[in-house]
């Protein structure tokens, strides 16, 4: 079975001698995961040119500034911001103050997020192509197809456009907004509008900057201009009478070219919340997740799935499973284990998944829920490579790139530790035994323990299985053994995977505390 990325590179690799692959985000707000999947899409569909079909290929990034501010969103103070709704994101005050305009603010965290996922692609920015000029024949062209224009939108969208509507949205000279402006004048490439605002203005729209082209416009507008073959889109793009359907008929009767081969991606969902929107603080922000795992595992989570099928994605404990997951195809990859059922090519799944190529030989492994144990018991690297030498998940120090793996992985835990993570998994290693009124069968269980573990070479499986042995001679639940023990080192009847838990610890700790709360 052949990658998803590779069948489309296949199909998208004959129909032209040089590629060009189109991805657009505005920065209207924090560009997340779910964006995201439509930069990573088309980034692996380039790598699959690139590498695959040896065609010449370039990837560029749209940054789609000069939108209008749609409405002061919740993460915006109202006072400040009201007044700007309708003007350019680029002619908007940064929300921090820490960058030139509101666009920046959004753009800067996302393009250190694209350096660190090893995306490599030109950036444009549409504000700039605007101002310079690069936009002049399709407005031009476009003024002079007005009323078909007009045709084509009206009968696809099954929508009536106003009748001084013209494929053009001037910027009003005086307020500096877009969507406030209408046309009482028409004169080829002169237009006089009036706005909102009381402004009467005149202006050559093939000026730049006196304006842009309406979405549906645009888009087919810069497939030309720029010599666009392949784009992913979300599927509200691709939806009946959607801005494609009017987009290829534009292209092509229009401006006079084919429009791009498309691939079409499902939203991403948060668990519990339903699809990402910045808009709306639904969002989980590219930097962030970036900040709760490493950049490979994004990778991961789009290369894995078809660009067809939803993906669901929980910041939850669902992060624990997707690393682990990871470092499955990542052993699968390297020869260490067999491949399940479902694990689809496998190879090629890995091979994009890694931000710079894949490694020369399988990197250091330590299992992701144990690192969630250790990074919250040992303050410092070193105490932890002290700990996972002590369980045996390491048999020396780490060095060079696996010291450094390492180390960005704790970092990456204690973020998630801080925002994302349970309570259940949540560890504070209480420095003596807690105020806990045990019960006498408690008290017996822990002896039990405490006289089991003492003979144990120090090993998560052997404390584990001992955990269970003793749960079922006492005629308990697993569950309540675990109990007993967590609120004797923790102070309350919930923890990590016991077994691993203990063994992080120092084995004559672990033998004092059951000792203390036995007794």
């Amino acid at each position: 079975m052949t990658h998803w990325a590779d069948v489309l590179a296949r199909e998208v690799a004959p129909k032209a001698d040089r590629h060009l692959l189109a991805t657009a985000i505005t920065p209207s707000g924090p560009i997340h995961v779910g964006n995201m999947r439509e930069v990573l899409t088309t980034e692996m569909v380039y790598r699959s040119l690139r590498d695959v079909e040896k065609v010449p290929a370039e990837l560029v990034y749209i940054a789609d500034s000069y939108d209008p501010l749609r409405k002061v969103y919740p993460f915006m103070d109202p006072a400040k911001y009201q007044d700007f709704v309708g003007r350019p994101l680029r002619e908007i005050p940064c929300l921090c103050g820490s960058h030139k305009d509101y666009a920046q603010h959004f753009l800067e965290p996302f393009l250190a997020s694209i350096k660190e996922l090893g995306v490599e692609f030109r950036v444009l920015d549409a504000y700039d192509m605007y101002r310079e000029g690069k936009y002049a024949e399709a407005v031009e062209d476009a003024l002079g197809a007005t009323e078909k224009m007009k045709e084509i939108i009206e009968a696809e969208s099954k929508r009536n456009l106003p009748p001084d509507w013209i494929p053009f949205n001037m910027q009003c000279e005086k307020c500096r907004k877009l969507p406030n402006t209408r046309p009482t004048l028409v004169d080829g490439n002169i237009v006089e509008y009036s706005c909102t605002c009381g402004h009467h203005g005149r202006m050559d729209v093939r000026k730049g900057g006196m304006g842009k082209l309406p979405w549906r416009v645009d888009w087919p507008a810069r497939w030309r201009f720029l010599g666009v073959t392949f784009e992913a889109m979300g599927k509200d793009h691709a939806a009946a009478g959607s801005s494609w359907d009017t987009g290829i008929r534009i292209s092509k009767e229009v401006f006079g070219y084919d429009p791009p081969t498309r691939t079409v991606y499902e939203f991403v969902m948060v668990k519990g919340v339903g699809a990402m929107h910045s808009s709306t603080g639904t969002a989980i922000g590219a930097d962030e997740m970036l900040k709760m795992t490493p950049p490979e595992v994004l990778r991961f989570l789009i290369a894995k799935n078809q660009p067809n099928k939803h993906i669901e994605f929980d910041p939850g404990l669902g992060i624990l499973q997707l690393v682990e997951e990871f470092d499955e195809w990542e052993r699968v990859n390297f020869g260490a284990a067999e491949a399940r059922v479902g694990m689809n090519d496998a190879e090629r799944t890995y091979q994009l998944s890694c931000p710079h190529g894949p490694p020369a030989e399988l990197p250091l492994q330590v299992h992701y829920r144990h690192l969630v144990t250790v990074a919250q018991i040992a303050p410092s690297l070193e105490q932890a490579v002290r700990v996972l030498r002590r369980t045996g998940d390491l048999v020396v120090d780490p060095e060079g790139e696996d010291k450094k793996r390492l180390q960005e992985r704790v970092e990456h835990v204690r973020y998630w530790l801080r925002r994302f993570a349970p309570d259940d998994v949540k560890v504070e290693l209480q420095p003596s035994l807690p105020r806990i009124d045990f019960a006498q069968p408690e008290k017996k269980l822990l002896h039990e323990v405490r006289s089991k573990v003492a003979a144990l070479e120090w090993r998560a499986e052997l404390i584990h299985n001992a955990l269970h042995e003793t749960a079922k001679e006492h005629g308990l639940k697993p569950g309540e053994a675990f109990a007993a023990v967590y609120k004797a080192f923790l102070g309350k009847p919930r923890g990590p995977r016991a077994g691993h838990f203990l063994s992080s610890l120092d084995k004559a700790f672990v033998l004092q505390r059951l000792d203390e709360a036995a007794a």
